[in-house]
């Protein structure tokens, strides 16, 4: 259960928290001028970006805005055509014919329980039948947000703004990764079988993951990353938990590989890095590899 929660919420996006605050100045060593870095939340409506303390002026103050990938390169009709290549079954397969009666059964009650469809119903069937279960469970997860909060505009993202508001000033944008290497992460890394099992845990589990998610975001408007993290951490010792190897995938690999890149990017020029808000805290979060390769790594408040 905490790794479709985890995969959604990064999927989409991802988040986290840690001594209420969102935004951290990076200085010292070889830097002129300090750079920074702001977590973000998939469902965080645009708006909440005047809630983050010294937002606007490390925007002032920075040259250039890196995201976990460049939103111009991923909304290329090239990179459209991947993710949504990326988010289908193999041909001939449908959701109908990898999960069993009984699976199927449940799969078609979360369905109802988010939608009031399922499905049977053949415009559901024709729109979401071939997904795969990764790829359906992000969009219930969106939904079922939706759902909750009718004025959530999903094409008016926190992550996006950043990027957009550095280009109307003639501002450098860039990705911290690039479109492939985000879709395979995101998107195909796992295996089907391992998809169904969360998307399984999804249907047995509606209320507690409901309860998570509002926990999730709570925590994030709260601006209180270890309260973040601690959701996240969360697990019933079941299938439902994440694995060490898709914690490695998804979270601390892609960690480790930011803040390899980040010094050359920030000695370039005075860097404002937005990323999802549960890559910054822990042990191995981008926060404390930044100390540990030398930086100051200080909460703006």
């Amino acid at each position: 259960m905490k790794k479709f929660l985890t995969t959604i919420i990064l999927l989409a996006l991802i988040i986290t928290g840690a001594r209420a605050q969102l935004l951290y100045k990076i200085s010292g060593k070889d830097l002129k001028q300090p750079s920074y870095v702001v977590g973000t939340e998939h469902l965080a409506p645009v708006s909440f970006v005047d809630s983050i303390k010294g937002i606007h002026t490390a925007m002032k103050e920075t040259t250039q805005v890196y995201g976990e990938v460049d939103m111009q390169d991923m909304l290329k009709p090239d990179s459209i055509r991947k993710v949504q290549e990326a988010m289908i079954l193999p041909e001939g397969k449908t959701l109908k014919s990898i999960f069993t009666a009984d699976e199927l059964k449940k799969v078609n009650t979360l369905l109802m329980n988010i939608m009031g469809v399922d499905l049977n119903n053949p415009m559901v069937e024709q729109q979401m039948g071939k997904m795969t279960p990764q790829a359906l469970s992000t969009q219930l997860l969106l939904l079922m947000y939706m759902k909750k909060h009718p004025g959530y505009n999903p094409n008016e993202q926190i992550d996006n703004y950043f990027q957009q508001e550095a280009l109307k000033t003639q501002k450098k944008v860039g990705g911290l990764e690039t479109v492939d290497f985000q879709i395979k992460a995101l998107f195909t890394s796992m295996s089907i079988e391992r998809q169904k099992v969360l998307l399984l845990c999804a249907a047995d589990n509606l209320a507690k993951i409901e309860r998570q998610a509002d926990d999730l975001i709570k925590a994030y408007f709260a601006q209180n990353l270890s309260e973040l993290q601690k959701v996240m951490d969360e697990k019933d010792g079941t299938a439902c938990d994440s694995t060490p190897e898709e914690d490695m995938n998804l979270i601390y690999s892609r960690n480790a590989n930011w803040a390899e890149k980040m010094p050359a990017i920030m000695k370039n020029s005075p860097t404002l890095f937005v990323v999802g808000a549960g890559h910054l805290p822990g042990s191995r979060g981008v926060l404390e590899l930044l100390k540990k390769a030398g930086y100051s790594v200080q909460a703006v408040r």
